[in-house]
This record gives C-alpha cells, structure tokens and sequence, in this order.
C-alpha cells in the first residue's frame, strides 16, 4: 500500500498541499450479492490523490446538535473506518439546513460523540477533555492532539460529555485529518466564551503545525 501511494504522489508530483484517500475493496465479485465468498479476485485499492489544502483554514466553526445518532457498536461500530456512512451525511444536510459548518452528533446515550466530519474537544479551567471513543472514530489527529497535550504537561480526560459542558467551554475545537485543529465559535447559537487569557488550543495549534512539518515518512522522490 504504502509503494503503491508513492507511486500515485510521483507520478502527479504531489509533495505538500495533497489529500489522499485511500478505499480497499474485497475486489471483483463473479456476481451480485453482499457474500464476501462472491468476492474471488482479490481486493481492490483505489488511491485518490487531490491538490487540497486544509478545509477549514482559520475559519471559526458554528456547529448545531443533530437529531441524527451516531451509531453504537451494538449497530455498526463508529470505531471502524468504513464507507457506510449515511448517519453522517443525514447530520450533515441538518447542518446545511441550519446554515452551520458542521453537525454534532450525539451518541445513543445523549453524551456528545463526534461532528458528522470530526473528532471533538472542549477546554474547560486548563483540562483538556474529548468523548470516550465509545461511538466515534479514535482519529490519528486526535491521538496525535492528546500526545502533544500531556507532553506539554497539560491534563486531557476522555470521558462522557453533554452537550450543556460543550455550551459554557472556555475553548471547543475539532480534529480531522483534513479540519486539522479547527476552532468552535458557536454551538446551537450560543457563543464559546473564553474565561481566560491565555488559549491553549493556539498552543495546540502551533505545535500540530511543527509536527506535521517535521514527522512522516520520507518520501523517496
């Protein structure tokens, strides 16, 4: 996979700025059906490669909370990189509707989960907290957010988080591989006010910044 991506990047001389999604597929099937066994010609990779700069920019977040669940790992398990991802885009088209950003979703339970696009954090009295990967996505660029974090010395609790702890945040932000570290203004109306002087998601933000300038593989061309 990886010799494959190399060669995707060569041949279209993509270096910086290049988003690439990577499928795999259990390949050709001799006919229609959702047996795997139907699937006898090995998996398929399919590499997209695109020039494509973080989507968010400095641009601050309005989110509004979606009637849509994220689903449990009694349904299917949000922890799985899938591409069945309909709950997402039926909270997405809830937050076109609403004029914001982004939807947050909630879990079975009512506790935040995830956006229908990332993976999210609040800062409350210097305390770093994330949802328990319970029913989202465990992100790289949200483990790489909570290293960067207790290396700094700063206290990050993964735990249960309503929404109302989301409203009277000092800082909310989200994480993905394409939002990178992208601030929250807004939830459902309500302005994030910060209490303090100091801003640890900028912080934050200048470390990723240094990270993903410094860390990798290597491209060999």
């Amino acid at each position: 996979m990886r010799l494959a991506l190399f060669k995707t990047l060569n041949a279209n001389q993509m270096r910086d700025n290049t988003h690439v999604r990577m499928t795999l597929t259990r390949g050709e099937k001799i006919t229609s059906g959702m047996n795997p066994k139907l699937n006898q010609q090995g998996c398929t990779l399919i590499i997209l490669a695109e020039w494509k700069s973080p989507v968010y920019g400095s641009h601050k977040l309005k989110l509004v909370t979606s009637s849509i669940r994220r689903n449990s790992p009694q349904n299917l398990d949000s922890k799985i990189h899938h591409n069945n991802l309909i709950n997402n885009i039926l909270a997405k088209i809830e937050a076109n509707l609403c004029d914001a950003d982004d939807a947050l979703m909630l879990d079975m339970h009512g506790y935040v989960s995830e956006t229908n696009a990332t993976n999210l954090f609040m800062i409350k009295k210097g305390t770093i907290h994330t949802p328990s990967a319970d029913s989202c996505l465990p992100g790289i660029t949200r483990r790489k957010v909570i290293e960067m974090a207790e290396k700094l010395g700063r206290t990050v609790k993964e735990r249960n988080i309503s929404v109302s702890e989301c409203y009277t945040a000092d800082e909310v932000f989200t994480t993905g591989t394409m939002g990178e570290l992208a601030e929250v203004a807004e939830i459902d109306g309500r302005t994030i006010q910060n209490q303090w002087n100091s801003s640890i998601l900028e912080e934050l933000q200048y470390k990723f910044t240094d990270l993903v300038s410094s860390e990798g593989v290597k491209l060999p061309f």
